[in-house]
Formats: structure tokens, C-alpha cells, sequence
């Protein structure tokens, strides 16, 4: 039942809030996503809310910072796989085509992200950093420019299966990946 106290001394409610939230974001939208949402969804009181966050934006911001570095966590671990470009340009390519990189709930909520960062500088932040960090996760395989065209690609190719709803010719995009990496320097 919302509002009721799970425990006197609850150390995982900030956790269980922005956890709530981003089930909140993911079904409804950054729009229509409330402070009473939220409490509902983390089986919370309202003022839990208040107490651990200074508004509604904070934890939107929060929960956004936790998916980029969740994200950054595994792409980067997919790269340090690798051993060689070939393995590397392999790597990416899962990244495209497969949830090593983001599940269908994760992409609606990168959507999410960044129109919100079209409206408030600190996601904005948290989305140019994560870019960065990502081509920083790239750079013990690809050089500068080569980093650029990948990274856009595995972004755009995610949000272009998310709307078409078709997996991707895997071939293909390997044959994309290896030769960006080999003609782009």
C-alpha cells in the first residue's frame, strides 16, 4: 500500500525511489511522471520523496545519471573484451545488434533522456559526459575520428531498430563497423 513505512530505518530508499522512478519514466514518460507516481511505485511516503531529493528535477536528473553509467558499465566491458580491432569491431557490433547495449526498456528511456536534456543543462551534462565516455571506452581500439563515426552508429542504429522493430542483418552491420574502422582515421 503507498505510503506505508516498509522499515524504521530504511538505508535503501533513495535506491528504491530512483529505481521507481525510472519504472515511472520508462511507462509513462518524463511528461507525466509525478512525485505521486513515484511515491506509489517505491511503496513509499510522499515525503520521502522531499526528504532525500530537492524536487521532481533532481530526481529525474538522478535516475538519468544512474542509466548513463549503468549503460557505460557494460559497454565499456564489452571493449575491454576485446583483445584486437577485429574482436573490437566485433564488440560493437553486439552493441548494435544485440542487449549487450541497451534492452527495449533502456532506449525508451534514453529517448526519454535526451529530449529531457533539451530542457535542463544538468542531464544535458550527464549525456555529453556519457557520450565522452563511451569514445573513451573505444579508444584502446579505434583511433579519434574512427571513435566519432562508431559511437554515433551504435547510437543511431539502436534508436533506428527501436522504430522499426526489426532486428538487424548482423552481417551487414559488421561489414558497416569493420569498415568504418578500416577507411575512417
Amino acid at each position: 500500500m503507498a505510503g506505508t513505512r516498509r522499515v524504521a530505518n530504511d538505508p535503501l530508499r533513495k535506491e528504491r525511489i530512483l529505481d521507481a522512478a525510472r519504472d515511472v519514466i520508462a511507462e509513462r514518460g518524463v511528461h507525466a511522471t509525478t512525485h505521486r507516481r513515484i511515491a506509489e511505485a517505491a511503496d513509499v511516503p510522499l515525503g520521502s520523496l522531499t526528504y532525500h531529493f530537492e524536487g521532481l528535477e533532481a530526481i529525474l536528473e538522478q535516475t538519468f545519471a544512474r542509466l548513463s553509467e549503468s549503460m557505460s558499465v557494460r559497454y565499456r566491458a564489452a571493449m575491454e573484451a576485446a583483445s584486437d580491432r577485429r574482436e573490437a569491431c566485433a564488440a560493437v557490433t553486439d552493441l548494435i545488434c544485440g542487449p549487450e547495449y541497451a534492452t527495449p526498456r533502456e532506449v525508451v528511456l534514453l529517448f526519454e533522456m535526451y529530449a529531457y536534456a533539451n530542457h535542463n543543462a544538468a542531464v544535458a551534462e550527464t549525456a555529453r559526459q556519457w557520450m565522452f565516455r563511451s569514445r573513451e571506452n573505444l579508444a584502446a581500439h579505434f583511433p579519434e575520428r574512427t571513435r566519432l563515426a562508431l559511437d554515433a552508429l551504435v547510437e543511431g542504429w539502436t534508436m533506428h531498430q527501436a522504430f522499426e522493430r526489426a532486428p538487424l542483418e548482423r552481417d551487414m552491420v559488421m561489414a558497416t563497423v569493420t569498415a568504418i574502422a578500416e577507411h575512417v582515421s
